[in-house]
């Protein structure tokens, strides 16, 4: 990710909080301007075009608003985007912008590795676990790898709990090692 993506999601989610907009909506706008920029090819090509003014392609914007609802704030997070040629980076900026918001709602996203399927109460178990970690709520994916061999191994952000067997048996080589 381009360090730009987390500066304006980080922006804008200040200015959300600071507005005091509904981030459900705000989010519902964004997914349906996603969704139009998605599925129409022509207005892509018009948004990354650089021989077309930023004035006209805002005015395009503005255009969108009323169809698609879109709140001020939206329209000018979409306006800044096009005025510093970073529309292409849309679907990052977005992205960023939800995981920004689920983190100041106290929401963190985990992945959860494990090598076989776990049973419902194992999964609750560890949910409980990696809330606690996390100091947070947790909504975690759930992913099978049976190379890890057993064990499990969590990441939060950019931090990896690893307590995989795997995981051991390669700081056990490196303790060996050295």
């Amino acid at each position: 990710m381009a360090a730009f993506v987390s500066r304006y999601a980080r922006a804008f989610a200040d200015v959300v909080a600071d507005f005091k907009l509904d981030t459900a909506s705000v989010e519902q706008q964004l997914k349906d301007f996603v969704a139009t920029w998605d599925s129409s090819a022509v207005l892509r090509e018009v948004f990354e075009d650089p021989s077309v003014p930023a004035v006209q392609k805002i005015g395009v914007i503005d255009q969108m608003k009323a169809k698609l609802g879109l709140a001020p704030q939206v329209r000018n997070l979409l306006a800044v985007l096009v005025d510093h040629n970073r529309i292409g980076a849309l679907h990052e900026i977005v992205a960023e912008y939800h995981r920004q918001v689920q983190e100041r709602l106290g929401i963190f996203q985990a992945e959860v590795v494990t090598a076989r399927e776990l049973q419902a109460a194992d999964k609750t178990a560890l949910l409980e676990h990696v809330s606690g970690l996390a100091k947070g709520k947790v909504n975690a994916t759930f992913r099978i790898d049976p190379a890890i061999l057993g064990g499990v191994v969590v990441r939060i952000g950019s931090t990896v709990y690893d307590g995989s067997v795997l995981g051991r048996v390669e700081r056990l080589k490196e303790v060996l090692a050295s």
